[in-house]
């Protein structure tokens, strides 16, 4: 009779030693999985605003508001680098932002070809900074092909 109601407490006990990994998990999944849709969103709309921007002065600063706005489409806060490359090969080519000359820019010749790629890092929620800092990254990458019928600049 001194045990009455202990199966009770044992399962309400076990559901919170179970329950609070599993919520942490899906925490952690739902931030990595948010920070990949904007980086893949913001990769995509990028090479959209460099290869239709009218003005190829402009296209760095079109491509860069664009990755800004895919972050923000996330509720993401904080930066994203956004690089340029040949098309197959690493993207550690020069950084394209509003700053960059006209010598460092991709090219904007009709058919041309060229791979933004976008990396963010990310911090996992609840992870002290000195375990997790500048150690989650995650990258996309888009092949933009400028239109065959644009006029050269």
């Amino acid at each position: 009779m001194g045990e009455r109601g202990a199966a009770t407490v044992e399962f309400v006990f076990a559901g919170v030693l179970l329950l609070v990994p599993l919520l942490y998990l899906a925490i952690a999944l739902s931030e990595v999985q948010r920070n990949a849709f904007a980086v893949t969103q913001a990769a995509r709309e990028a090479g959209r605003a460099y290869a239709t921007a009218e003005d190829p002065a402009t296209a760095p600063a079109r491509a860069g508001y664009a990755v800004r706005l895919a972050l923000a489409d996330q509720d993401l806060s904080g930066t994203a680098e956004l690089r340029w490359g040949p098309v197959g090969r690493s993207c550690d080519g020069l950084t394209v932002d509003s700053t960059v000359s006209s010598v460092n820019q991709p090219p904007s010749q009709p058919g041309a070809r060229f791979e933004l790629c976008v990396r963010r890092t990310y911090r996992l929620p609840g992870v002290p900074t000195f375990l997790d800092a500048r150690r989650n990254t995650i990258e996309a990458r888009f092949v933009v092909q400028v239109d065959d019928l644009r006029s050269a600049p």
